[in-house]
């Protein structure tokens, strides 16, 4: 399968690092310059530090050279999805298109797989996700990931050429559930990062992991979702890396927001604006979701900590 990453970010790099020990791998970056260095140096000093570029990866900054290849891996943010496909379609129509990215796209509502469907419908569209950091996979550590596609085959294709001997995939039609899964966990390590931030202790972090995996499936299956879908490693999987890991740039965020930190604001964090997409989308739905209404409240600056904690305390008691 001819593969390129279209993205040079931390995570695009440790795909194209991984998938490059199968064979030819090109990596697109946005920037010239990027790319060069990359090129000279065979080594994404800007964005992964550390990790040596396989003679089989080659870094271009000409987008139609890597849409050379059928399959694409499109490892950009979420919130810039779209534009890249609106201003590359004539490049990208046709294609084999993987979302590497995680969240719900701010104007729509909508995850990765349907911001393709909807902006090139002639693409064959997918997504990968689950728990895995940049570093393990450029690395060559053992990762697991979920390989969603409507189209079972083409995902069996995908699974067939996208595995690699630190990256094994398993395969879900289940688009829905996956781009959720991936998108919701998100906001959750934001609240978990600020329960740590704030020394609220372990105790109140396993409890805000349990009833937001109550909140990631009570969305999801109101979207049409499988249940299992949001057990698997692109729901509870990740959602137990990201909740406990400083890895995530999610849990960072909410650190700095429990201790009253400022953040770097140049470092993407896909929960925040997942958290209010999300938090739209449900009461539109007229959907039950604390836990991310008090992180929209607590990025706003609209809540504090103590009254976030005491509105999720005093609510009415209930069964599990």
């Amino acid at each position: 399968m001819s593969v390129s990453v279209i993205g040079a970010g931390a995570f695009g790099t440790a795909l194209a690092i991984s998938l490059a020990g199968r064979g030819p791998v090109c990596l697109w970056a946005r920037s010239a310059d990027h790319a060069r260095a990359m090129q000279g140096a065979r080594e994404n000093a800007a964005r992964l530090p550390g990790h040596s570029l396989p003679a089989a990866l080659t870094v271009t900054a000409d987008i139609g050279v890597a849409a050379e290849n059928k399959t694409l891996l499109l490892a950009v943010p979420m919130q810039k999805l779209r534009d890249l496909l609106v201003t590359q379609g004539d490049i990208l129509a046709g294609k084999t298109l993987v979302a590497c990215c995680k969240g719900i796209e701010l104007s729509t509502g909508l995850g990765p797989v349907a911001v393709i469907a909807e902006a090139l419908p002639d693409a064959q569209p997918a997504l990968l996700t689950g728990p895995s950091f940049a570093h393990d996979i450029a690395a060559g550590l053992p990762t697991a990931l979920t390989l969603a596609c409507s189209n079972d085959r083409l995902a069996k294709s995908l699974q067939q050429g996208l595995n690699t001997a630190n990256l094994r995939l398993y395969r879900s039609t289940d688009t829905v559930g996956a781009e959720l899964g991936g998108a919701l966990k998100n906001v959750i390590a934001i609240a978990c990062g600020a329960v740590i931030g704030a020394g609220l202790g372990e105790s109140a972090r396993a409890a805000l992991m349990t009833r937001g995996y109550a909140e990631m499936q009570r969305m999801a299956v109101a979207l049409g979702a499988q249940a299992e879908t949001l057990a698997g490693l692109s729901g509870f999987g990740d959602l137990a890396l990201t909740c406990t890991s400083e890895g995530s740039r999610n849990y960072r965020l909410g650190l700095s927001l429990g201790r009253g930190e400022g953040f770097d604001p140049s470092i993407t964090v896909e929960g925040a604006a997942t958290a209010q997409a999300v938090a739209a989308k449900a009461e539109t739905m007229h959907l039950d979701m604390p836990i991310t209404a008090c992180v929209v409240g607590l990025l706003d600056g609209k809540l504090t900590l103590d009254a976030a904690m005491t509105a999720l305390l005093t609510r009415p008691l209930k069964e599990e």
